[in-house]
């Protein structure tokens, strides 16, 4: 077996087991952190890292200056140190991201659907390039089985994906887009939503005295259900069409495009979290207003 496949499959079944526990366990989130930076560990070590990373305005930032040489079982090994860094926290982000995004029911699997098809396109590009064929058909894969996910997870849904669904998505996808021609930026620009909802909670909760890995309703999809009295199938679709568009604007902008897309949703996505976040903040001091006068 290619040692890049045998890596990948150690991850993913890392996380399918983890999934497993936690759906029957409830494993506290540090543990499942960790275990995700186990999965991530496989495929690092199996040789699949981030040399460089394109910069939006000229040329590469090389990620694979710094290495460390040694021998392990009389073969010559190296670890490529922020290559190796870049690809861990990437994979583990994406995967918690993904995790964090099956809010509501078909929003997860769409997402994924849209965004493995996105890189299966991209991938396509460079045919020419025999080792964009692999992951032209790890795509697909990846595509089809959330597309037969799909209609049993669309609102009402009748299956819900637990940690392990969720979590070997954004896996999958963190694994893809570092395989293709893509890279990262193409996975921030198509998972664009999901990915500046994460951060702006982890801030929030940081912000707040609380854990940045433990749950709660402060989510982009909680707000628009919550707030502004979307329904899950509304809120999902939303999810989707945005997605859509973005994986339609990656397959046609370069690196400097990209860079000011992710910007313009950053600053888009990030004020209506605020917004919501105002909402929720002044009906939670009207009804203490309204109590004190009662």
């Amino acid at each position: 077996i290619d040692k890049h496949l045998l890596g990948i499959l150690a991850g993913a079944l890392i996380i399918t087991i983890t999934g497993v526990f936690d759906d029957k366990k409830d494993l506290s989130p540090y543990l499942r952190l960790g275990l995700g930076f186990l999965a991530a560990g496989a495929v690092v070590a199996s040789g699949i890292g981030i040399g460089f990373i394109t910069n939006p305005f000229n040329g590469t930032i090389a990620l694979d200056s710094l290495r460390i040489s040694f021998e392990l079982f009389g073969q010559p090994r190296s670890i490529l140190v922020l290559a190796d860094i870049f690809a861990l926290f990437w994979i583990v982000g994406l995967s918690n991201i993904t995790n964090w995004a099956k809010g509501f029911d078909g929003q997860l699997p769409g997402i994924v659907v849209i965004a493995s098809i996105t890189i299966c396109l991209l991938s396509l590009r460079f045919s020419a390039d025999i080792t964009q064929w692999p992951v032209v058909i790890l795509a697909a894969i990846v595509s089809g089985a959330y597309l037969g996910f799909l209609p049993f997870n669309f609102f009402p849904q009748k299956i819900m994906p637990g940690y392990g669904g969720g979590a070997l998505a954004g896996f999958m996808l963190a694994v893809l887009t570092i395989l293709s021609t893509t890279k990262v930026g193409t996975g921030i620009v198509v998972l664009g939503v999901p990915i500046i909802d994460a951060i702006y909670s982890i801030i929030r909760r940081i912000a707040s005295g609380r854990s940045p890995v433990w749950g709660d309703r402060g989510h982009l999809h909680h707000g628009l259900l919550d707030k502004l009295g979307w329904g899950k199938r509304k809120t999902a679709i939303f999810y989707w069409g945005v997605t859509a568009i973005l994986g339609v604007l990656a397959l046609s902008l370069n690196s400097q495009q990209k860079f000011y897309t992710i910007a313009m949703l950053a600053i888009l996505i990030g004020g209506i979290l605020l917004w919501l976040n105002f909402l929720s903040t002044f009906s939670d001091q009207s009804g203490q207003s309204n109590r004190s006068k009662t």
